[in-house]
């Protein structure tokens, strides 16, 4: 048994659950994901913002489980496709679709728009939602780059292999998760979010 305050990650996405969980973890809390828990109920995305749905993520899952429920809702936007995929980067290529189809998608879309045209950005929103479904806390970031011509890479998820951090000329695919962890839309709204959570911590205001 652990007397750390409870966070529970309101995605059933492994390699995302990790990647949150080291963000999380080193401040004390004790963190885990839906797949910890049988009941959790699938929240339906049906925000056209990530903002939206990070809350609807956090708010009904909170409720439903009395627990204090980080909602997440992060994707890619490209600027030569008017922001797509948007908040429907996880299902861009269609319901319960695939990263490798995502990824071929994407790079039939841009077809021949030169290297630099590609510029996108991947976003991420953060809402988190007390054991009562009420938003106490929030954090939006971004990472920038361009999408390449062709995969690069295996580390990560998504549209890692093709998101190329331009500073660096390599993907997050090639940079693997402790590069991706200091530079990630991600890791930037976790950091964003960690004073409140500490605020909260010391307050006593988790329970």
């Amino acid at each position: 048994m652990t007397n750390r305050p409870l966070l529970v990650l309101g995605t059933r996405n492994r390699k995302k659950g990790l990647e949150l969980a080291d963000l999380f973890q080193p401040i004390g809390l004790e963190v885990r994901t839906l797949a910890d828990f049988p009941g959790a109920i699938e929240v339906a995305e049906t925000g056209d913002t990530f903002a939206a749905n990070a809350a609807l993520k956090a708010v009904q899952q909170a409720r439903h489980l009395k627990r204090w429920v980080l909602g997440e809702d992060s994707g890619l936007m490209v600027d030569a496709l008017g922001g797509a995929p948007g908040v429907l980067s996880a299902r861009f290529a269609g319901p319960g679709a695939t990263d490798e189809a995502n990824n071929r998608l994407l790079l039939e879309r841009l077809g021949p728009t030169p290297l630099e045209s590609r510029s996108a950005r991947y976003v991420c929103h953060m809402t988190l939602a007390d054991a009562a479904g009420a938003v106490r806390a929030e954090s939006e970031d971004y990472c920038r780059g361009r999408i390449l011509f062709s995969p690069q890479g295996t580390h990560g998820f998504g549209y890692d292999p093709l998101f190329e951090v331009v500073e660096y000329r390599r993907t997050f695919g090639d940079l693997g998760p402790a590069v991706k962890a200091a530079l990630s839309h991600r890791a930037r709204a976790a950091r964003k979010l960690i004073p409140s959570l500490l605020a909260l911590i010391d307050a006593d205001q988790w329970d």
